[in-house]
């Protein structure tokens, strides 16, 4: 199909879904969940994966291609993701709030889908699944467009979703995944005015600029993550140490990972060599990749490290390598975080309550942590279900992006007989 033809089959789709019952969707999304991790669909999924990470391999990252290599067990994870947006109440219809005025007049303030929901993606094949499932659950359709690297992948997902689809009765146009990988159906999606009702990117700097920069249909601000972790002076030494290692290196490739550490000068002769020896030959020794430190000038002259280059604080590196600056004070590090961050997620490891009360006042920041890892900015870790997106922004949206974040609202105003 073209794009067109699938703005087309989505925007047709889009009543079906906003009329259909809560059981009606939490049944379908069930069916894709058991069609998502058949036999059948299982091993297609892998074998178009497996051609995926062939064409890839060499034009790709290592981090970057195992974000996009599927394991049976991966697949399971998603089949288990979409069960729980199931299970979470049903957004659609949810009366916000209620007054009764003066002259009798009802106003409910009612939960409503959006219509269509258009998500640019690259190369996380669980998106798919993530996306379909909340914007099912919400009453919407989506539109779907993955990068090129993962095509064959995504297209195999969205064949078992639409088998869910089927069988509940529920339009399969419901989901539908762009051919066309090209950057004119990206263009395509962020000009679909009448058509989409909601663009949300997820991706790299260059894709978030893109989208806000071009987009005539509402554009989600998502995000790059450029995550800051301060070490205070009263930080728990231990916990600090394992919360960077978890927060740079459980998974680097994700936008929730730490990109800087700051640490404060009063502890950082003998805080900053624990760290080396942890994140490098530590994790040698048990076979892990080892993190490179990019250093400060005061940070360079406690240990070794590669000197940090002038974009180093200001880089989401998305891999295993970790800014380090040293600072005075938690007014310094506030001030630090404030000019390179990209208001996604920072945290403070610290003993000392009223610098903890300053940080949370002060960064001005999607999540903001006190004592544990930013890789927690996660809709699942939220209680959300899974997520559509991680948004940086204020309006509408801030934070991962559940169901309640894929519905807009309208006034439902029941009278009777009243004139003004």
């Amino acid at each position: 199909m073209t794009t067109q033809e699938i703005l087309e089959a989505a925007r047709s789709a889009k009543k079906a879904l906003a009329l259909s019952e809560g059981s009606t969707r939490q049944q379908a999304l069930l069916g894709m969940a058991d069609a998502l991790c058949s036999p059948a669909a299982v091993d297609a999924i892998l074998a178009a994966n497996a051609e995926d990470m062939a064409a890839a391999k060499g034009h790709i990252s290592e981090v970057m291609l195992d974000r996009l290599a599927l394991t049976p067990e991966r697949i399971a994870a998603m089949a288990k993701g979409v069960r729980e947006v199931a299970a979470l109440p049903d957004p659609v219809g949810r009366v916000l709030s209620r007054v009764e005025r003066p002259n009798g007049l009802v106003i409910e303030k009612t939960a409503v889908p959006m219509g269509v929901i258009a998500i640019i993606y690259e190369s996380r094949p669980n998106v798919t699944s993530d996306a379909a499932a909340l914007a099912i659950k919400s009453g919407n359709s989506c539109i779907l467009r993955c990068g090129k690297e993962a095509w064959r992948t995504c297209h195999a997902i969205v064949e078992a979703l639409r088998q869910g689809l089927r069988a509940s009765g529920l339009p399969e146009t419901a989901v539908c995944l762009i051919e066309d990988t090209t950057h004119a159906s990206a263009n395509a999606l962020m000009t679909a005015v009448g058509y989409v009702d909601l663009l949300i990117p997820r991706g790299g700097a260059g894709l978030i600029r893109a989208c806000v920069e071009n987009a005539k249909v509402p554009c989600i601000q998502t995000g790059t993550g450029i995550c800051h972790i301060f070490v205070d002076d009263t930080a728990d030494q231990d916990k600090a140490l394992a919360i960077i290692e978890n927060a740079k290196a459980s998974r680097p490739s994700v936008c929730n990972a730490e990109e800087v550490c700051l640490v404060h000068s009063a502890i950082a002769a003998q805080f900053l060599p624990k760290l080396a020896q942890r994140l490098g030959p530590d994790r040698t020794a048990k076979g892990l990749h080892p993190v490179e430190l990019r250093l400060d000038q005061r940070a360079a002259a406690i240990i070794s490290g590669t000197p940090a280059g002038p974009k180093d604080f200001d880089t989401e590196f998305l891999d295993y390598i970790l800014a380090v600056k040293v600072v005075d004070s938690v007014e310094e590090a506030i001030g630090h975080i404030a000019e390179h961050s990209t208001g996604h997620s920072e945290a403070i490891l610290t003993q000392t309550p009223a610098h903890a009360d300053l940080f949370t006042a002060a960064v001005d920041s999607a999540a903001v942590y006190v004592n544990c890892s930013t890789r927690f900015t996660d809709g699942g870790e939220f209680g959300l279900g899974c997520e559509m997106g991680i948004s940086t922004q204020k309006l509408h949206a801030r934070g991962p992006m559940g169901l309640e974040e894929l519905c807009s609202y309208k006034y439902i105003v029941h009278g009777a007989g009243q004139i003004r």
